[in-house]
């Protein structure tokens, strides 16, 4: 085996392109730390998305830049630094670093079965997720995750957040004496248990905050828009022409509240017998003409699976429950797509210059 120089090294390093901003590490100021001793050589890399697509990319390339100077051992340290959203004196979350609304202007498209398994993905790559029910009429997170009780506050002026597969949960449906109890209040009632649910819980500190929302355009949206700054939103149809005519109008309100839309994720895209062959039951092409629509990227196409509303109505979401699954597999690759989708628009709206920071990042080793 050789032994490279220090300064090839770290130049071969400071090479390597970023697979979120496609820059070099050396332009983007993200190559933290080199060290060589006796053809061995550790180095630490800031990656801007907890994304295992991202950390992939990344180990390979480094393996790719070094491999001319023949180097016999590699360890990489990254350090995942999730950008956060700028904030305001009166913004009631500063620690949360990203809000993501998980909206659709249709019921029934399955849009709490995506925000749950969505929070449940960016936790299971080692980020600090929150998950907030907003929709106030018809609350679905107890069941979904299969969690009862009321939540408390230990100084009698913040609520503490129940929690459940390590993710911080607020619902009315915690706060319901019978489940099956009917919400019947008028729209200042909403708008005042929206911002407690904003202002009162002790969210801490989060990478990631998802808010499922209530179908259709209503007062909701409005009210998060003008109490919070948003990074963004997630758009969720099915295939029918039916549903994504309803869709539109949703994307069409991001665009009236300036609230950007990060994706669309296309739900019950398809279903697989058990012969193994494809059937487009809802038909097909609706989320990539919502994405067209709303100039923003299909993230993922999830499949009409019967083990996701099994294990949805046992109160364990499929990425949970059967990870290894097709269905939770979909979930993941959007969750990766969301991940680098969010840095992206950080790094984009921060002039596209050096990587987008962020406070506290987390560290993970590789070793080749």
């Amino acid at each position: 085996m050789g032994s490279p120089t220090l300064e090839a090294v770290t130049k071969a390093l400071r090479q390597v392109e970023d697979p979120i901003f496609r820059k070099p590490l050396g332009e983007l100021g993200t190559l933290l730390d080199v060290r060589v001793e006796d053809g061995r050589v550790w180095t630490k890399i800031k990656v801007s998305s907890p994304s295992e697509e991202v950390r992939n990319t990344i180990r390979k390339r480094v393996d790719e830049a070094l491999e001319p100077l023949e180097v016999g051992f590699i360890e990489v340290e990254l350090t995942v630094d999730v950008p956060t959203r700028e904030t305001t004196s009166t913004d009631p979350i500063p620690d949360v670093r990203n809000v993501i609304l998980v909206m659709s202007g249709k019921g029934g498209v399955g849009k709490s079965t995506v925000a749950t398994n969505l929070a449940l993905a960016l936790r299971r790559l080692g980020s600090r997720v929150g998950l907030l029910d907003a929709d106030i009429y018809g609350p679905s997170l107890p069941t979904m995750l299969g969690i009862e009780g009321h939540p408390t506050s230990k100084d009698g002026k913040r609520i503490q957040p129940l929690q459940r597969f390590g993710i911080k949960l607020m619902s009315i449906g915690f706060l319901l004496e019978d489940a099956k109890q009917a919400v019947v209040w008028r729209g200042p009632m909403l708008h005042g248990a929206l911002q407690q649910f904003v202002n009162d819980v002790d969210w801490g500190g989060l990478d990631y905050l998802v808010l499922d929302l209530p179908p259709g355009t209503g007062d909701v949206a409005l009210t998060l828009a003008q109490r919070l700054r948003i990074t963004g939103a997630i758009i969720v149809t099915t295939p029918q022409e039916v549903a994504i005519q309803d869709v539109y109008k949703s994307v069409s309100m991001c665009q009236k509240l300036n609230i950007p839309i990060l994706g669309v994720v296309e739900n019950m895209s398809y279903f697989v017998d058990s012969a193994g062959v494809t059937h487009e039951l809802f038909g097909r092409g609706g989320g990539q003409r919502i994405a067209e629509f709303a100039e923003a990227p299909l993230f993922g196409q999830v499949p009409l699976d019967p083990e996701v509303r099994e294990w949805g109505d046992r109160g364990t979401p499929v990425v949970q429950a059967a990870p290894s699954s097709t269905s939770a597999q979909a979930f993941v690759r959007i969750a990766d797509a969301l991940a680098e989708r969010v840095a992206h628009e950080h790094f984009e709206r921060g002039g596209g210059e050096t990587a987008p920071e962020g406070e506290g990042p987390k560290r993970l080793r590789i070793l080749r």
